[in-house]
């Protein structure tokens, strides 16, 4: 297994980092997602996530639209509720906010200036089909990487 980092260089005194890896989720929700948060605030971006949850606001999807229907909303466009990857993300973010607040930091006034997501390794699989044979079945995971920073210092 090769040695991931932060593709980010930051202040350690006034910053907060957390990495989720090999998560379950799908790279391509990860990545709509993690555009929609950047540069939040984390109280707003935890709100916007547990309304994805909920499925009252969705995620626009920008790049991987097609087929994809409009939602609710003025010029709304292409989107979706990808709550499985909300929910990791939510994670994710949650544990950085834990960080900061192991570091000392007042971790309600800070701001997301970096999050992104990768594609993680592939885990193989097959599913049997008849005449005793099969077709593979993979699964994709995402990497999650957010760094927050405290706003006004």
């Amino acid at each position: 297994m090769r040695k991931l980092g932060y593709s980010i260089k930051a202040d350690p005194e006034g910053t907060a980092k957390a990495i989720g890896r090999e998560l379950k989720i799908s790279p391509k929700a990860s990545v709509e997602v993690c555009r929609e948060v950047k540069g939040m605030m984390v109280e707003d971006a935890v709100h916007y996530l547990e309304d994805i949850i909920a499925l009252k606001r969705p995620v626009r999807y920008h790049r991987f639209n097609k087929q994809v229907g409009h939602r609710k909303g003025k010029k709304f466009g292409p989107g979706r509720y990808p709550k499985k990857t909300a929910k990791a993300i939510l994670d994710v973010i949650r544990h950085a906010q834990h960080n900061a607040e192991y570091k000392g930091l007042d971790s309600d006034n800070m701001k997301i200036i970096h999050i992104s997501s990768n594609r993680g390794m592939t885990v193989e699989g097959f599913t049997p089909r008849a005449h005793g044979r099969s077709t593979p079945f993979n699964h994709e995971t995402a990497n999650i990487e957010v760094v927050l920073e405290v706003v006004g210092e």
